[in-house]
């Protein structure tokens, strides 16, 4: 759990995304060797801040995106969300601008009418456009882990335990998830053209609910606000019972990813979210059952085999 604990410190608000990519890509090249394929790592303008890690002969994409929810400064110490985070009072938010480092404590503001507004709390004032996230503080028993940006850390982190194994497939680390996405239709253009991939799995978290519970396996997602092709899923599915790998099925109304933003692309990229399930989402609690992330990372590698 160190390389998770790591990437969960990363100052990486959507839209900021550069601070990640630094820290994969110097993880790669400083882990790589010790893989089974060493990938082809396409990086570049073209693609802005995202990365993509191509190995073998590929027929299978893994998205995960790399961005995180969290807060930007605007006037007289008012905070505008990124994305949706939970804003309870007191969270403590972090982040840097030219004056320095800030600790700062988030206050939440009622009028007379009902409405509320965010605003920071800090001993001076914070220059306007720097964004804040969620202070880390890492929690670790023998069942759980917790802390903030689980949401999409663990993803992240899933990406990488595949990658070490992983001889045949693409893995992308998208942008601007949290905020509507935005990369992943020119990432779609980029791996379907070069190399016809058509099949997509989604690395990211989902939500402990009353249908999804901690320790019970890792989420295959029939569909959220997006709902991908029935029969792609079907065959996802029928693998996954076949590894005898744990899992759970999840079926909600809300709730989007990077599939939404590969359906709504002009390819014809058949895409399935799974991911393990966290309580207390998108705040500093973020919270996750370590059976859940074994089978996360067991089903990944089992898929990208035999969907291969």
């Amino acid at each position: 759990m160190k390389l998770l604990k790591e990437l969960c410190k990363v100052h990486a608000p959507s839209g900021n995304e550069g601070a990640m990519k630094k820290f994969l890509i110097e993880y790669i090249n400083n882990n790589k060797e010790k893989w089974s394929v060493q990938p082809e790592i396409i990086t570049g303008d073209f693609i802005q801040d995202c990365i993509i890690l191509k190995f073998g002969d590929p027929k299978v994409a893994v998205f995960a995106h790399m961005d995180s929810i969290g807060f930007t400064v605007r006037y007289n110490k008012e905070l505008i969300k990124v994305g949706g985070p939970k804003t309870e009072e007191g969270y403590q938010l972090i982040g840097t601008d030219s004056k320095g480092c800030i600790d700062a404590e988030l206050m939440v503001i009622e009028n007379d009418e009902g409405q509320k507004s965010l605003e920071y709390v800090f001993e001076r004032e914070i220059e306007r456009g720097t964004e804040l996230t969620f202070k880390p503080n890492w929690r670790e028993n023998e069942n759980f882990v917790q802390c903030c940006y689980m949401d999409n850390r663990l993803g992240i982190w899933n990406s990488l335990q595949l990658a070490s194994t992983l001889k045949n497939g693409v893995i992308c680390f998208s942008c601007w998830e949290e905020v509507g996405g935005g990369a992943v239709g020119y990432l779609a253009k980029y791996i379907y053209e070069k190399w016809n991939i058509n099949k997509a799995l989604i690395s990211d978290i989902t939500w402990v609910t009353d249908g999804v519970k901690h320790g019970k396996g890792v989420v295959i997602s029939r569909r959220d606000s997006g709902i991908p092709r029935r029969s792609y899923v079907d065959k996802i599915i029928e693998l996954a019972k076949e590894s005898e790998i744990p899992y759970q099925l999840e079926i909600e109304s809300s709730g989007g990813s990077d599939g939404n933003q590969l359906q709504k692309s002009p390819y014809p990229i058949d895409w399935c979210f799974i991911g393990a399930p966290e309580d207390h989402v998108h705040s500093p609690n973020e919270k996750v059952h370590k059976k859940d992330i074994k089978a996360m990372v067991d089903l990944y590698r089992y898929l990208m085999e035999h969907l291969n």
